[in-house]
């Protein structure tokens, strides 16, 4: 059988077959009780009628019984049987059956039997003693129909009663939960809404019951994340936007200044680098929303040697830059739990960035801290402003945007949020001199 879909059918569905075990427990138990209690009283009455009719018979003392009739006992002999020894000496009218059943009680002690043909009929016999000797038996009956009717009544009463009993519990339920859970359905409606129109608007904790309070302080809380994460893509698009629009314009300047007229080869060459360098800013840009959507859609578990990964970035930058100071690489072979690869593109801004304001050195220094690496990168340049401080992580923000070096201001927050998707951080740190970030990330 499938569970119901719906949160409310599960819990109408949980109270009914919960009530329905204790409903069919309480039936079974008074239906018992009921039934013990019915041939109790059939017992009670058909020795209370065997007693009254022994109390009419004398035993002699040579074992003879005489039976001292009252003035109208024929209520009284109805259903009794008289036996003195295993001879009845009083037969009511009645099948051979029940007969048959009434001679063998004869002579047996106190005892009941039961028949079922053609009628239910419960007989009890009752010993007539003379001193410690039985010379006779009185065997009374007593009819059942009437008591299992009764006991089937009660049987199909108590059924027809647990059914509309389930049937109004499982109606109940099913209302009551559903107007528990409308107020649920309408948190759930507005939140979706909000956040499909980007509205400031919040439930708050005041006004709900204690367990919807919470429910209203979680959404808040998702909702606030989401604002939060939107304006943070609405702004690095902005700002990728107005990155791209320069180099765009610089592109299309050239371009129609070449096709104005006839250029020389030197103002041809000079044009033709000028497009290729924003071009390539173009490509730098474009590569740094690919990087972080890469990163954010494809967690793939790695693990690589920082220093190898540093060593390969230091020789990388010697072959491309000859004259910047030479990249020292200090650790002790710890191991990164992320993609050699992922940690090159978390480096390279780092280095990049050190290489262009360093005066003579760059180090990269890697070790081993309780539940991850750290790595250090850090020059002896100008170092960041104080005013800046952390705000060099904002994509477009640079130190100081006159110093003549290239760039768009995305390296370091893009290295930050690859640090960040794959479970570490980026911080500046205090240095004495010149600029030190620090990565720290999950250990290999």
């Amino acid at each position: 059988m499938r569970a119901p879909a719906t949160l409310r059918g599960r819990l109408a569905l949980l109270a009914l077959v919960t009530t329905a075990i204790w409903v069919a427990v309480l039936t079974a138990v008074f239906n018992v009780e009921l039934g013990a209690h019915l041939r109790q009283q059939a017992d009670d009455l058909v020795r209370t009628r065997a007693a009254a009719v022994a109390a009419t018979i004398e035993a002699q003392p040579d074992g003879r019984i005489v039976e001292h009739e009252p003035a109208d006992d024929t209520a009284l002999d109805v259903g009794i049987w008289i036996y003195q020894g295993t001879t009845a000496v009083q037969r009511p009218s009645a099948s051979s059956t029940l007969q048959d059943r009434a001679d063998h009680l004869a002579g047996n002690g106190r005892n009941f039997t039961d028949t079922s043909e053609p009628h239910a009929v419960r007989l009890y016999a009752l010993p007539v003693m003379a001193g410690d000797r039985q010379v006779g038996t009185v065997v009374a009956s007593v009819g059942l129909d009437a008591y299992r009717l009764t006991a089937r009544s009660a049987l199909a009463g108590s059924i027809g009663l647990c059914v509309l009993l389930l049937a109004g519990i499982y109606l109940v339920t099913r209302t009551v939960v559903g107007r528990a859970l409308s107020p649920v359905r309408a948190m759930s409606a507005q939140a979706s809404e909000w956040s499909e129109h980007g509205t400031t608007q919040r439930f708050g904790a005041e006004g709900h019951l204690a367990e919807l309070a919470g429910l209203a302080g979680n959404l808040d809380q998702l909702l606030d994340r989401q604002a939060a994460m939107l304006r943070h893509e609405q702004q690095l698009t902005a700002e990728l936007s107005h990155e791209l629009r320069t180099p765009l314009a610089r592109i299309t300047a050239e371009t129609d200044w070449l096709t104005a007229r006839p250029r020389d080869a030197d103002e041809q060459r000079a044009s033709h680098e000028a497009i290729a360098a924003a071009a390539a800013r173009m490509q730098r840009i474009c590569e740094t929303l690919l990087s972080e959507a890469r990163t954010r859609t494809d967690q793939v578990p790695g693990r690589c040697a920082v220093d190898d990964v540093a060593r390969t970035l230091a020789g990388r930058s010697r072959e491309e830059h000859p004259a910047a100071p030479p990249v020292t690489v200090i650790g002790d072979g710890v191991s990164a739990g992320v993609p050699a690869a992922l940690l090159e593109r978390i480096l390279t801004p780092l280095l990049d960035n050190a290489r262009r304001y360093a005066v003579q050195r760059i180090t990269v220094e890697s070790e081993r801290r309780p539940g991850g690496v750290v790595v250090a990168v850090a020059d002896d340049g100008c170092g960041v402003p104080e005013s800046v401080g952390a705000a060099v992580f904002e994509a477009g923000r640079r130190a100081d945007p006159g110093d003549g070096h290239d760039g768009a201001g995305l390296g370091l927050p893009l290295a930050r949020r690859l640090a960040r998707a794959a479970g570490g951080d980026i911080t500046l740190a205090p240095s004495p001199d010149g600029a030190r970030f620090v990565v720290s990330l999950p250990a290999g």
